[in-house]
Parts: C-alpha cells; sequence; structure tokens
C-alpha cells in the first residue's frame, strides 16, 4: 500500500494549489468588475476543493488515489485555462500552481 511519503510531491503540489487557488478566490472578490471573475471565482473553489480531497486521500493511503488525481489535473487545466485569461497577480500565480499540480497528478494518474 502506497502512503505519504510515496506520493508527498504531488500532495505538496495539491496542497500548494489549493491555497493559490483559495487566494485567487478571495483576490477575485477585490477586483472592479466582479461578475467578469464569477467563472474564474467559481472555478478556484472547485480547483482547491478537488486538490485538498486528493491531497487528503494520498496522504490517507487511499486505492482510489490515482482516480481523484486524474479528475484533480482535470480541474486543474480548467483552472489554469481561465486564470491565464487574467492580468491580476493573484491569477498568474494560481494559473502557475495549477499548471505544477496538474503535471504532478497526471504523473500519478
Amino acid at each position: 500500500m502506497k502512503n505519504y511519503h510515496d506520493y508527498k510531491e504531488c500532495i505538496d503540489a495539491c496542497l500548494e494549489c489549493a491555497a493559490l487557488c483559495n487566494h485567487c478566490a478571495s483576490g477575485d472578490t477585490q477586483e472592479k468588475d466582479v461578475n467578469m471573475m464569477a467563472r474564474c471565482i467559481q472555478l478556484c473553489m472547485e480547483c482547491a476543493a478537488i486538490c485538498y480531497a486528493s491531497a487528503q486521500l494520498m496522504s490517507l493511503g487511499s486505492s482510489q488515489a490515482k482516480e481523484i488525481c486524474f479528475i484533480c489535473a482535470q480541474l486543474c487545466d480548467d483552472c489554469y485555462a481561465e486564470c491565464s485569461k487574467h492580468n491580476h497577480e493573484h491569477c498568474k500565480e494560481c494559473a502557475a500552481a495549477c499548471k505544477k499540480c496538474a503535471e504532478a497528478c497526471r504523473k500519478m494518474a
């Protein structure tokens, strides 16, 4: 059975991505046209949720780690694509974290 140490690189990428997704969603709410940022906010919240869940399941040594990492990579790709459309610093940081996390999750899946 695999455990935290086997998954550490991916767990770390997921936790960093979740934190930066939350930071981005919060930053988006401070932008002048919040309605324009609605999709970004939604995707960041979804991405943070799946990243936290993925990290948690990997740290537990779940037999479903590969499956959740596959889904996590897909959501990270979606969030990366949306954040890449915006020129805000928090969006740039989030996009970079999403790209890194998607790559780490693909190695798992």
